[in-house]
This record gives structure tokens, sequence and C-alpha cells, in this order.
């Protein structure tokens, strides 16, 4: 019995020591605003930018445009902040309006491809937590538009940058299934 509860107890501590670290992770990124380049000097990813946000990037990484995931939300503190501070440094800003707890269809999937395609780089594409939304269109811009492979471009949708997407359990788990649906018609073999 004694052996037992010892290896329940180191299972159990274990356990824990593993959420812990996942609330440190997610901690981070909430902190760090989820920015993460995903290819240097053409695209970035990250969480709701600031205006200080948007002039750091610009200085750092030379950012020429942003397109925002939360859709065109004029009147929000947190719109109207993104769109002056974009605007008095010269970066072209653009919306694309998506849900993480609704599917991307392939007609807006590939609306999405075009404007980052056609967008000024380097490009900051975000939504609210630079996870979810953010995810999947960094998944289709790698897939579509860089060429990457499979498995480099779905490392996008991951817990590395905060996206938890498990059915019913999760909200976000649309955007997995959208990645999974679009596979073929990206070039790769349906899952």
């Amino acid at each position: 019995m004694g052996r037992t509860r010892r290896v329940l107890r180191g299972g159990l501590g274990v356990g824990a020591a593993a959420v812990v670290a996942l609330l440190v992770h997610l901690g981070y990124l909430a902190l760090s605003g989820n920015f993460h380049p995903v290819i240097a000097d053409e695209v970035y990813r990250s969480a709701q930018v600031s205006k200080a946000d948007i002039a750091d990037y610009r200085a750092r990484y030379g950012i020429r445009s942003i397109l925002n995931l939360r859709g065109a939300s004029p009147g929000q503190p947190w719109y109207d902040e993104e769109v002056a501070a974009s605007a008095a440094l010269g970066i072209t800003h653009a919306d694309f309006a998506m849900n993480a707890s609704v599917p991307l269809s392939e007609a807006e999937a590939g609306r999405l491809i075009a404007l980052m395609r056609d967008l000024p780089k380097p490009l900051l594409v975000h939504c609210r937590h630079g996870a979810d939304r953010t995810g999947l269109a960094m998944s289709l811009y790698l897939a579509a538009i860089s060429g990457a492979d499979e498995a480099t471009a779905e490392r996008q949708l991951s817990l590395r940058f905060g996206h938890f997407a498990v059915p019913v359990l999760s909200d976000a788990w649309p955007m997995d299934e959208t990645w999974e649906r679009l596979e073929p018609s990206l070039g790769f073999e349906a899952s």
C-alpha cells in the first residue's frame, strides 16, 4: 500500500508541475503580447497591439502593414487607437473579421490569403490573444504564400502560442477543423 501511495503522489506531483509550467507559459504569452516572428523581415504575429507596441514593432522590425483579425470596430478604444497609431506611422491597416469559434469557408480562407499576400511587408497579423485566429492565419500564410511544408505550417496552431483546441472542450476547435478541411486545397494530404 505504501508503494502505491508513493507512485500516486509522484504522478500527482508531475501533473501539478506540468500545470504550473503551462500556467507560467500562458502568463508569459499574455505579458509579452504573444509577439513572434513567423518569417523574419516578412511576417510577424501577436496579440492585440497598443499604440506603444505599434511604434516599437515599426522601429524594431520595420512593420509596414497590420492585419487585424478581430474585424473593423470603429468606436472601440482599442480599434481607434490601433488605426490612429498605424496612420501616424504610415503603416497600412487592414481588417478581416474572424471568430475563433466559427470555421472559415474555403472562399473566406482564399480572401484572407489574398489579403495577406497583397499587404506590404513586413506584415504584423493579430487578433485579441494572438493564439487561435492568428494561428490559423499564420498556418495559411506559411502553406499558401511561403510554400512551407504541412508540419511547419500546422505548428502555428499550437500551445506554444497559447492555442488550446480540444473538440467539445474548446471554442477554438473550429480553427483546427478549418485547417484540416483546407489541407487538400493547400497541397497536403487530408488527415
